[in-house]
């Protein structure tokens, strides 16, 4: 399947002094990621770093040698990619924790984070924490995980943005708690990673807007996002991928 339109971005926002959200991608071995890192400046920001740098070079090693072991974890429920995404997050948690346990509770780092491989029409999806994912396909739009956060322990519906605090991430304990799904992708899907810094003060409709409409390129659309975002109180770091195919 082929990516027809792309963009990525991230943002500090309008509020804070650093940006711990990241992103990255590898057209070479058609993997894609984004993070919301925490821990604080010269903490969080790196975690993320360290992470997108260990889960490509776990990943690349599996592309490079398809037969390779893999040390942690196998299930003949998902594809090889699907595997090596799982064993890619463990890998770079088990690294992250390492160094954690080491530290002072004030100088820990963590992050959550959506991972993605595409595999001919085949998108293997990990997700750890409060990042999300949405598929748009012919006018819906469908959130692929649900969230590892304290969504459903609040009750004010307009407050949602107090209620994305993540119950899981990269780092933080000593078993890593994720989620993974295979989606089979079609010609005219959107696929959509984001951060809460952005879709904490927004609706599923208005990112199905955002999205679908023709009139603006695909790095517009992110910027309308996150200004939308902006106009509604957000003070977080915001993050934004759009895949097109």
């Amino acid at each position: 399947m082929d990516i027809k339109n792309f963009s990525a971005e991230t943002n500090q926002g309008p509020f804070l002094n650093i940006n711990e959200d990241g992103f990255e991608f590898n057209f070479d071995d058609n993997i894609f990621m984004v993070f919301d890192g925490f821990g604080g400046n010269g903490v969080g920001d790196k975690a993320v770093a360290e992470l997108k740098k260990n889960i490509i070079k776990f990943y690349n090693n599996f592309v490079i040698d398809r037969n390779a072991t893999l040390p942690f974890f196998y299930s003949p429920k998902y594809l090889l990619e699907g595997n090596a995404l799982i064993n890619s997050a463990l890998f770079s948690h088990a690294e992250l924790y390492k160094q954690n346990s080491s530290k002072d509770i004030s100088s820990r780092a963590g992050a959550t984070g959506i991972i993605g491989a595409l595999s001919e029409s085949v998108f293997s999806l990990l997700s750890v924490g409060n990042c999300r994912a949405y598929l748009a396909r012919k006018g819906q739009i469908t959130s692929i995980f649900s969230d590892d956060s304290f969504q459903y322990l609040g009750q004010d519906s307009f407050q949602s943005h107090f209620r994305n605090i993540p119950l899981a991430g990269f780092g933080l304990f000593p078993d890593l708690h994720y989620q993974v799904r295979e989606v089979r992708v079609t010609p005219g899907d959107k696929i959509l990673f984001i951060t809460d810094g952005v879709y904490g003060r927004l609706e599923e409709v208005e990112l199905l807007d955002a999205m679908s409409r023709q009139t603006i390129d695909i790095k517009n659309k992110v910027h309308e996002l996150f200004d939308l975002a902006n106009r509604r109180g957000n003070l977080d770091n915001q993050t934004c991928m759009i895949i097109e195919f």
